[in-house]
């Protein structure tokens, strides 16, 4: 592995990187929290096929309810102020993706069913 040393630090050769990473994939929980374009907050089963992606068991949410903004849904559930509205099954395209979030499923299980 090359390395070099630049004001006490040591860094590694980006090909190095690369290739110590090729063969690992990160698989996305099933539940994602989806920020879309215009502000729209939604959680649901995310699917994407090409640019297509849908999200099924989909709320909005109209009200995160956290301290400790968006991560703590993700990573505990829904809390007592948060407010979810149930909607239809939803459909955008991939560029209207502001951001996608992992969730701990077992936190969501049994409100995304």
């Amino acid at each position: 592995m090359k390395t070099i040393t630049l004001n006490s630090k040591e860094y590694i050769a980006k090909e190095d990187v690369d290739k110590a990473l090729k063969g690992t994939k990160v698989d996305p929980t099933q539940i994602q929290i989806v920020v879309l374009q215009r502000g729209w907050v939604a959680i649901g089963r995310f699917q994407q096929k090409k640019e297509q992606c849908h999200l099924t068991s989909a709320f909005i949410i109209r009200s995160w309810g956290t301290t400790k903004g968006l991560g703590e849904l993700a990573n505990e559930g829904q809390k007592t102020n948060t407010k979810l509205d149930k909607c239809a099954d939803l459909h955008f395209h991939e560029l209207t993706i502001v951001m996608r979030m992992d969730v701990v499923e077992d936190k969501w299980a049994d409100v995304i069913v």
